[in-house]
C-alpha cells in the first residue's frame, strides 16, 4: 500500500474537526523539526512549511480541518479492497488526502511552500485571515474531488444567519395535542457539489409535515454544518390533527401529557421554511455546472428565539449578491433579523501557462484529463484576491459523498493523482 495512505491513516487519528487546531499543529511542528523545514503558524492557526532559504516556484495548499457530523469525532477507517470509508462518520479525505500529499513531499525534502489552512469547512476562516506570506509564482490546491479534473474556477459563497424572536404563550383553547417529530439517517452531502443530486433536506421535510398539519411550533433543532445538506431534525409541535410523515425516515410520536398553555413560535417561521426554494436556482450550460444555489442548513431553538443558517453559492459575484439580497428580503418579510458572514468570491475560470502545463502533465498519466469549474467554494478564489499575480489550479483524487457518512475515497485514485503531483514538482519546481 502506498505511503500516502499510511500518512492519511496516521493523520486521521489526530483530532481535526473544524475549530480544533493544536493537535495537528503540534504534529506538523514535530514532523518539520525532524525533516529540517520551518513551521510557521499565524494567529488564525494557518501553517506554512518551507525551507529556510526556499527558492520554490510552487506552493501546495490544503485545509487540514474536516467536517464532523458529531462533536470531537475521530474517524475510524474501514478498508474494503480499493475503497476507504469510515464507521458511521465522515472520512476526512476532504482534505486529509491533500494534506497527506504535502506531508509526503516534505518528508521527501522537496523545496516548495506548503500551506495548511484552518477552518475551511466552517467558512474558509483560515484562508480569509491568512497572515503568512507566500513567495511562489504558482499554487497547486489539492482540494478537488474528481480524478482527471483540473479545477480552474469555482463558485463564490456567502453564509446567511437569521433570527426570529417572536415567541408567545397562548391558552390551549383548541385542545391541541403535542407531537414530537424527528427525521434522521438521511443521505446528507456537500451543499455545493451535491446540491443537484436530489438529496432530501431534513429541515424542508419536517417543515412540510408541520405546515400541512396546520401545527404550532414549540421547538425545533437540526442540521449539522452550514456547508452540508441537513440529515437530522427534531421538532415539538401542537396540532389538532395527527401529522403525516413526509419521508419514510420520519418518526411521529404523540406526547400524552396535555398542556393548558402553549409556548409557541411565530407562524411565519414555518411559513418561511415551507415556502423557501431550497437547492438549485439555475444552471450554467457553458461550464456544465450549477450556476446558483442555496442550502437551508441549520435551525436551532434558543431560549427566546429560533436561528436559521443558510449557505448561498454562485459562479458569478453579481448573481451571488442578488441571491443574498433576495433571501434577506424574504427572511425579513417573515419577521427575521438577518446578518451575513463567511463571504468568499467566485473564482472566474482562468486559463494560463500554469494551468496549461498542469493539463499537459496530467494527460501523461490520464489522457482524459480536462480543465473544469465546480459549484463549490475553494480557497483558490481567496488566494487569487490576496496574490493577484499567482497562477492557481486545483486537483485531487476521486472522493464520493464528501461531508456525509457515505464519504469514500479510492486508493488507486489517490495513487494516480500523486503521480501527477510528483511530475508537476519535477517539471515546474
Amino acid at each position: 500500500m502506498s505511503q500516502i495512505i499510511d500518512i492519511f491513516k496516521e493523520i486521521t487519528s489526530i483530532p481535526r474537526c473544524s475549530g480544533t487546531h493544536e493537535p495537528f499543529i503540534n504534529y506538523m511542528k514535530n514532523l518539520c523539526s525532524k525533516a529540517g523545514f520551518l513551521c510557521l503558524v499565524d494567529e488564525h492557526f494557518n501553517i506554512l512549511v518551507k525551507k529556510e532559504n526556499s527558492k520554490a516556484k510552487l506552493a501546495f495548499q490544503s485545509h487540514y480541518d474536516i467536517v464532523c457530523l458529531s462533536d470531537n469525532c475521530v474517524p475510524v477507517l474501514v478498508q474494503d479492497g480499493d475503497i476507504i470509508s469510515a464507521q458511521n462518520s465522515t472520512l476526512g479525505s476532504d482534505n486529509g488526502i491533500g494534506c497527506s500529499y504535502m506531508i509526503q513531499l516534505i518528508l521527501d525534502g522537496v523545496d516548495a511552500e506548503y500551506l495548511f489552512t484552518s477552518d475551511e469547512e466552517i467558512g474558509l476562516i483560515g484562508a480569509n485571515n491568512l497572515n503568512l506570506e507566500l513567495q511562489a509564482a504558482y499554487m497547486l490546491n489539492l482540494d478537488s474531488e474528481e480524478e482527471g479534473g483540473i479545477c480552474i474556477g469555482c463558485a463564490g459563497g456567502v453564509d446567511i444567519f437569521a433570527t426570529n424572536s417572536n415567541k408567545k404563550i397562548i391558552a390551549n383553547d383548541e385542545d391541541l395535542d403535542l407531537y414530537e417529530i424527528s427525521i434522521s439517517k438521511l443521505q446528507g452531502g456537500h451543499s455545493g457539489v451535491d446540491i443537484d443530486k436530489n438529496i432530501p433536506n431534513a429541515i424542508k421535510l419536517i417543515a412540510q409535515t408541520i405546515k400541512e398539519s396546520n401545527a404550532k411550533l414549540l421547538d425545533i433543532n437540526g442540521g449539522e454544518r452550514i456547508n452540508s445538506i441537513p440529515v437530522n431534525v427534531k421538532a415539538i409541535i401542537a396540532s389538532k390533527q395527527t401529522p403525516i410523515a413526509s419521508h419514510e425516515n420520519m418518526i411521529i410520536e404523540k406526547v400524552e401529557a396535555k398542556s393548558e398553555h402553549l409556548n409557541i413560535y411565530d407562524d411565519k417561521i414555518v411559513e418561511f421554511l415551507y415556502n423557501f426554494q431550497n437547492g438549485v436556482r439555475s444552471l450554467n450550460d457553458e461550464l456544465g455546472v450549477v450556476q446558483n444555489s442555496i442550502n437551508l442548513a441549520i435551525i436551532k431553538t434558543g431560549i427566546d428565539d429560533i436561528k436559521i443558517e443558510l449557505s448561498a453559492r454562485s459562479m458569478a459575484n453579481d448573481e451571488l449578491k442578488a441571491l443574498k439580497d433576495e433571501t434577506i428580503k424574504m427572511l425579513e418579510e417573515h419577521n427575521f433579523t438577518v446578518t451575513t458572514d463567511g463571504k468568499y468570491p467566485a473564482w472566474k475560470p482562468d486559463i494560463n501557462e500554469f494551468t496549461n502545463k498542469v493539463l499537459e502533465i496530467y494527460k501523461e498519466v490520464n489522457p482524459s484529463a480536462s480543465l473544469e469549474a465546480i459549484h463549490a467554494g475553494l480557497e483558490c478564489a481567496i488566494f487569487k484576491d490576496k496574490y493577484s499575480s499567482i497562477k492557481v489550479a486545483s486537483i485531487g483524487p476521486s472522493i464520493e459523498f464528501p461531508h456525509s457518512k457515505k464519504e469514500r475515497v479510492s486508493i488507486k485514485s489517490v495513487e494516480n493523482v500523486f503521480k501527477v503531483v510528483k511530475k508537476i514538482v519535477e517539471e515546474i519546481n
